[in-house]
Formats: C-alpha cells, sequence, structure tokens
C-alpha cells in the first residue's frame, strides 16, 4: 500500500517537476532572445556603417588605484593598440566621478595614457556587493548581489566580449548564457581557496574567520559545510568561462583545482610599471643618519598593516639598545571608502599605543611620482599580507632599489622573490619577531651587501614589466576575437 502510494505521488512529482524545467528553459530563452533584441536596439554601426566590436569589463571599483585598476587600464590600453575596431568599455560604480576624471585618475597613478576614448557604464548598485551589507555570509552574499550588478550592466550595455576584471565569476553564466557574450576572466585572487577551508578546518583565527567560530566545534563544520557549498558553485561558475587569465602560480593551483578548466587557463603576470622604477638611479648608498623603511598596499584589512607596526615597532625597541642610524616607517596606500579610511584612523591608534607615531608616516592616495621619490629613498620594501595572489608592490620595490621583505607565501614565495642566477632578491618572513629580526639583518648589512641584493632584484623583474603582460594577454584573449 506504501508503495502504491509512494509511486502515486512520484509520477506526478516528477511530471510537475519535467514542466517546471521546460518552463524555466523557455522562460531563459525568451529572456535571451529579447536581450539579442535589446542588443541590436543599443549598439548602432559606426561612421564606416560597420558596427564596432563591445569589449566590456566589468570592475566595479575601477577608480579604486590599486594593482587590479592598472590590470585594468593596461589591458583596455593593449587591446586598443592591437584592434582597430574595439571599443572598449567599462562597467562601474564610481558615480562620484566623470569619466575623464577616472581616465585622468589612471594616467595619474599608473602613468597609463589611453590611445583612444573609454565609454563608462555607471552601475547604480554596487552597494549589493559590499562586504559591509554582509555581515554574515559574506561571501555568498556578495557574489550573489554581483549577479544583479551584472545584471544590471547586461541591460545598460550588451557587449560582444564580456570581460570580468575583478573577481565576480557569478557573472559570468549571466553574460555567456543571456547576453550571448563571449566571456574570459582575470583572477587576481580567488574568492575561496583551499587555504581558506583549511583555516576553518583547523578553528585558526585570522581577520576573515572570526574567534566566536574557532570556539566553536559546531559553527567551525557549519561554516566548513558553508565554504565547501560555495567551493561547489564557484567552481562551477567559473567553468563557463571561454578564456581563464590567472595572475600568478599560486593563484592558478587553487583555480585549476576549483574551476578544472586547464585547457583554457593561462598565467599572465600583471603589469607593474618596472621601468618607471628602473630609471631610479642604483647607487651604493652614502652614509645616513636614518633609514626609511616603505610599505605599499591599499589600506584592507588582508594587507596586515598591525603586522608591519608592531614588528616596527619591536625592531625600534632593539634598535635603541644599540646605538644605529634610526629608522622611519612609511605607509603608502589607497582607501577606496570609509572602512578604508577608519581602518587608517585605527592603525593610527595602534602607533600611539605602541609609541611610535613620531616614526610612522601615512601617506594616502599620493601621485605617481611622490610614490618614486619615497621608493628611490627607502632602504627596505615592506609586505606582510598572508598569501598575496601575486604582490605588484613587491615588484615595484624590488624594481626601484629597496631590499624587499615580504611574506613568506603566495606570489612573493612563489614567483617573485625568487633567486635569479642562484642569487638572493630578497627575504621572507612570517611572525612579527621574524619580521623585526629580518629588517634588523637588513640594516646590519653593508651597503655594499645591500648593493648586491638591489642588483639582482633589478635584473629578475623585467618578466613582470608592462611590455611582457601584452604580450601574453593578446595571446591568452586570441581566442575570444575569433
Amino acid at each position: 500500500a506504501c508503495f502504491r502510494l509512494l509511486c502515486s505521488l512520484l509520477i506526478p512529482a516528477l511530471f510537475l517537476s519535467g514542466i517546471l524545467c521546460i518552463c524555466l528553459v523557455l522562460l531563459l530563452w525568451g529572456i535571451r532572445l529579447w536581450i539579442q533584441q535589446r542588443k541590436k536596439q543599443l549598439n548602432s554601426a559606426g561612421k564606416d556603417g560597420k558596427r564596432p566590436l563591445l569589449v566590456a569589463f566589468f570592475h566595479p571599483y575601477c577608480n579604486a588605484g590599486g594593482g587590479g585598476e592598472r590590470v585594468l587600464w593596461c589591458a583596455i590600453r593593449t587591446l586598443q593598440k592591437k584592434y582597430r575596431n574595439v571599443r572598449c568599455v567599462v562597467y562601474t560604480g564610481d558615480r562620484d566621478a566623470t569619466g575623464e576624471e577616472i581616465v585622468e585618475g589612471a594616467f595619474r597613478r599608473f602613468n597609463i595614457k589611453l590611445i583612444h576614448p573609454v565609454k563608462f557604464v555607471f552601475l547604480e548598485k554596487r552597494y549589493l556587493v559590499e562586504a559591509s551589507l554582509y555581515p554574515h555570509f559574506t561571501l555568498l552574499g556578495q557574489s550573489l548581489g554581483s549577479v544583479f550588478l551584472g545584471w544590471e550592466a547586461l541591460l545598460k550595455c550588451i557587449p560582444d566580449i564580456y570581460i570580468d576584471s575583478m573577481g565576480y565569476a557569478f557573472t559570468l553564466p549571466l553574460f555567456k548564457y543571456l547576453g550571448g557574450c563571449g566571456v574570459g576572466c582575470y583572477v587576481h585572487y580567488p574568492t575561496i581557496s583551499t587555504d581558506m577551508l583549511s583555516v576553518v578546518r583547523n578553528q585558526d583565527t585570522r581577520f576573515n574567520n572570526a574567534a566566536f567560530i574557532t570556539n566553536s566545534p559546531l559553527v567551525s563544520k557549519f561554516k566548513l559545510l558553508y565554504y565547501y557549498f560555495f567551493a561547489f558553485m564557484y567552481g562551477l561558475v567559473g567553468s563557463c568561462s571561454d578564456v581563464v587569465m590567472v595572475n600568478s602560480s599560486w593563484t592558478l593551483n587553487h583555480i585549476l583545482s576549483l574551476w578544472r578548466a586547464g585547457a583554457c587557463t593561462s598565467v599572465v603576470y600583471p603589469p607593474c610599471d618596472v621601468q618607471a622604477f628602473l630609471d631610479i638611479p642604483l647607487e651604493e648608498e652614502q652614509s645616513t643618519t636614518q633609514h626609511s623603511i616603505v610599505s605599499i598596499s591599499q589600506f584592507r584589512p588582508e594587507k596586515d598593516h598591525p603586522l608591519q607596526i608592531r614588528a616596527f615597532a619591536k625592531l625600534l625597541k632593539e634598535k635603541r639598545l644599540g646605538q644605529q642610524p634610526s629608522s622611519k616607517l612609511i605607509l603608502i596606500g589607497g582607501c577606496r571608502n570609509q572602512q578604508d579610511e577608519e581602518r587608517v584612523k585605527s592603525l593610527k591608534c595602534l602607533c600611539e599605543e605602541l609609541g611610535v607615531s613620531q616614526d610612522v608616516m601615512f601617506r594616502i592616495n599620493i601621485p605617481f611620482e611622490e610614490l618614486k621619490r619615497h621608493l628611490a629613498e627607502a632602504t627596505i620594501g615592506l609586505h606582510t599580507m598572508w598569501n598575496e595572489h601575486f604582490g605588484i608592490g613587491v615588484v615595484e620595490c624590488m624594481a626601484a632599489g629597496t631590499v624587499i621583505l615580504a611574506h613568506n607565501s603566495g606570489g612573493p614565495k612563489l614567483d617573485i622573490v625568487v633567486p635569479y642566477e642562484g642569487h638572493p632578491t630578497g627575504f621572507l618572513a612570517e611572525t612579527e619577531d621574524s619580521y623585526a629580526e629580518m629588517m634588523a639583518f637588513i640594516l646590519s648589512l653593508s651597503s655594499e651587501q645591500r648593493l648586491e641584493i638591489r642588483e639582482n632584484a633589478r635584473c629578475s623583474v623585467h618578466r613582470f614589466s608592462e611590455q611582457h603582460f601584452e604580450e601574453t594577454f593578446l595571446l591568452s584573449v586570441e581566442p575570444l576575437f575569433k
């Protein structure tokens, strides 16, 4: 009797499910046809009667001034150089600036001058991808938010080729299957990684894994389950991409394991303006009364500026015991929003707490020439982010002639601070103590020894030049233009 009841319920359920699936497919197909019709209406032909090929970059924070933005503007300039019938579009949420101001900002910060004008599509719903909107389930919230933001972008401008240049992989199926676009992406940092899973599995307290989670085995297991589900979904949407570019060996390993799209995935090192820094004369240091230690990175939590300040305070404490030249720490970075500005305030409070306010300097959103001047005067370039996906700031420090001290993980460990022809190019550290010890060691070297390391570092950074980026970027995106 029970079996007959189950059968009588199962057949209508399967029938209903089939009808719903067919309705969903028809609905999506209808939306796709409507979008294609809308595309014909929106995208008119040019003066020569030919319709330009629209290549759209999804970059909601294109005016932020970080390494990701350098990649964006270099990629656009590269396409403008190569293809005559291409018109580049940028989807952005930076509604507080005009298109002209954004382009001017790119030139001022990165020394990148575009060849042709760019069309900006200003999005109103960028708040949907703000982490502050999702105090819990942030990854899922931001990813779903990016789908709605992507939908707004698609309705405002329907491109032929869509490139996500900021890491919003959940927008890829939207543009591929509904927009009918060729889709590519440049991955700076996987939204979720096996390292993040191990942090939760090992109940390790970090900036993205609060203490109340690590203290509860049950909550940790639930978060781990949530991460596994998200990793599965992330792999699913990422595999939709026709072209996948990653910025380092570290990112490559994670993306290959999550997306399983090895055939269309390649490493494209980000473009670092090494030539501008190589122009700084590399000379043996003159006897100095003060050493400058410079950090370049946006004021975001993962950059771990507190570690820099605490290690520097420890270094000063040790140095004051022995009579050596004084040192100052200069924190150079961009502030994207009020949260970043609040972060800077809290860092200044930490400096006061540790009694190093007079020795630490903050330089925010500075022009390129001032950045060069600080790096030219610096003895040590400092970087502290755990599992930094690449580390453009690390390359810039090395090209400028500082002795780099970077985190012993991610891109700096695997790709950048590696021996050049068997000779050291810099140093790596992990903890507050090891950073302080390594800074003291670098400062204890003779100027001749430091000069040798600086020369090795300079020779090694040519593989991160803008020219090399242009060549590898064009090779990678070529399938989209066929």
